[in-house]
């Protein structure tokens, strides 16, 4: 519960008091390698953080091609927003890229406490204004960027990433091919 709390208040300062009504929001959770989170057609009830492993969130066309939108790391939220927000069922799927270790809470229940916790409603809207641009980087840099700099900035954001999941996922993350993604590379060592 540490991890959160401290996740928690580097976005936004919560009270003591606030704290002590989230915290019992809260379970544990494990998902094994494969497992999935949340899966298209679902309506979200629920939300976590990764407390440790590797979540992908993604999108599957009418062929059964895979678009990774998305990967979570250690101390991140992970949940259909969409979903909880509006009841409707959800888009994307996540799925567990390695096993992990969640805190899992009911996102009705947390609202059920913004009229009580005004510190509770400003961290909320901060943690909705940080996807919301994180969002809007990301899909400024699939269309205006050339892949080479989209997989710099993958290294950078992500740098341990590349040893723990498959080359094929970051791929469909940066919006190219498996080939391709290994010819970047292949350029970028010899630089």
């Amino acid at each position: 519960m540490k991890d959160l709390y401290n996740f928690l208040n580097t976005i936004s300062p919560i009270q003591e008091n606030t704290w002590n009504e989230i915290k019992n929001l809260f379970t544990e959770h494990s998902l094994k390698k494969g497992e999935f989170f949340l899966k298209e057609g679902e309506v979200a009830k629920n939300f976590g953080f990764l407390k440790q492993g590797v979540v992908r969130a993604f999108y599957r066309n009418n062929e059964g091609v895979e678009y990774n939108k998305h990967f979570f790391t250690k101390n991140n939220m992970i949940g259909g927003y969409s979903s909880l927000v509006t009841q409707l069922p959800n888009t994307i799927n996540q799925q567990a890229l390695t096993d992990c270790d969640l805190l899992i809470g009911n996102y009705r229940k947390l609202t059920d406490l913004l009229d009580k916790h005004q510190d509770l409603e400003r961290l909320l809207r901060k943690i909705a204004e940080n996807y919301f641009v994180d969002k809007e980087k990301r899909e400024v840099e699939i269309v205006l960027l050339e892949a080479n700099k989209r997989y710099a900035i993958f290294q950078k954001e992500h740098p341990q990433l590349e040893q723990l999941i498959p080359q094929y996922h970051i791929a469909s993350y940066l919006g190219i091919t498996p080939t391709q993604l290994s010819r970047i590379r292949t350029k970028n060592n010899k630089s």
